[in-house]
């Protein structure tokens, strides 16, 4: 297997063909572009589910050894549950570290897990730590828990809806280049291009935006993470069952990630983008106008279409999306 995120085919056959046993309470669990599982304490399952009694639950592991690593999972995981519509509570971490490894790589690893903790309002409750000869850099897994803050959306017909995103494509692979291939850059761009870079790292909460876009009536919502944007667009057309017809400019990005992707030879629609958020409304324009009213950036980028079809379109040029492939910053060596 490749590294990184593992494919589609591989996730059906290996990994979600295998889970079998079904419980009354799980109200949603693991599937292709399900990020969040929900579930509920109700004694019976036809009780009214308002959403009020539904916990949500979502796992996120950093593997690749950047000093932000603390910071990074729980903000993926919180922000899984955020495109959900859930607001998080609480988290637990799991931290394997290799035997070499000093105490103060651990206490700046909790350092900047609790960081990201006080910026969204969660709390550490558990986890474990270990040093493990298996691993040869830290593995960080945040599991982040909170509630539900309305029901899930009636299930209908998708097409033709407004597909929105917010902020920029490739903010949190940008952040980590910036940060961990300062001097190497440096040696071709200006200090204040990797200063700006950098700052990316300050964009990566999709609460904000996923709130705002719950308030508006938003159908469904998937935040940009693994396999950049294209990796996106690919898990929402399969969640929710419809066709994409994407314009390739109207997808946001910022220049300092164009100068570090093309630095590196990277793609920018398929390179880490926490901080991005993909709605699916009836009307886009109007929250687009919401979203700017609160001083975030976003852009409708196309719509959703009946059928299978995935297309990408650039002026003249048309291609087909495909299924999710390994995200470009493992192209890197750290």
């Amino acid at each position: 297997m490749r590294t990184g995120k593992i494919s589609e085919s591989i996730l059906k056959r290996s990994i979600l063909r295998q889970i079998k046993n079904d419980r009354d309470e799980i109200r949603k669990g693991a599937g292709v572009g399900e990020d969040c599982a929900f579930f509920t304490w109700k004694s019976s399952a036809s009780m009214e589910d308002t959403g009020q009694d539904r916990l949500a639950v979502s796992t996120q592991t950093i593997t690749f050894p950047v000093w932000r690593a603390g910071y990074l999972a729980v903000m993926a995981a919180a922000n899984n549950l955020a495109a959900s519509g859930a607001q998080p509570l609480a988290v637990t971490l799991a931290l394997t570290f290799p035997p070499d490894a000093e105490e103060a790589s651990l206490k700046e690893t909790m350092r900047q897990a609790e960081n990201c903790c006080a910026e969204l309002d969660i709390q550490i409750v558990g986890g474990h730590t270990e040093v493990s000869q298996a691993v040869n850099s830290p593995v960080i897994s945040a599991t982040v828990m909170g509630k539900v803050m309305k029901p899930e959306a009636e299930k209908r017909d998708a097409a033709q809806m407004d597909i929105v995103m917010s902020k920029w494509i490739g903010l949190e692979g940008t952040a980590i280049l910036a940060d961990e291939k300062e001097k190497e850059l440096t040696e071709r761009y200006p200090v204040s291009l990797i200063q700006v870079a950098k700052e990316c790292g300050n964009y990566l909460s999709i609460a904000s935006e996923a709130a705002i876009a719950l308030k508006s009536g938003v159908y469904a919502m998937h935040d940009v993470r693994n396999g950049g944007v294209f990796g996106a667009l690919w898990e929402l057309s399969r969640k929710i069952g419809v066709g994409l017809n994407i314009d390739l400019k109207k997808i946001p990005v910022r220049q300092e990630t164009i100068e570090i992707c093309e630095f590196y030879d990277l793609n920018p629609y398929e390179f880490l983008s926490g901080g991005a958020l993909l709605m699916v409304t009836e009307d886009g324009d109007a929250l687009v106008e919401a979203l700017e009213q609160e001083g975030i950036s976003a852009a409708v980028i196309g719509m959703t279409t009946g059928g299978n079809d995935k297309i990408i379109r650039n002026q003249d040029e048309t291609r087909y999306l495909e299924p999710t492939a390994p995200d470009e910053i493992w192209k890197i060596d750290f």
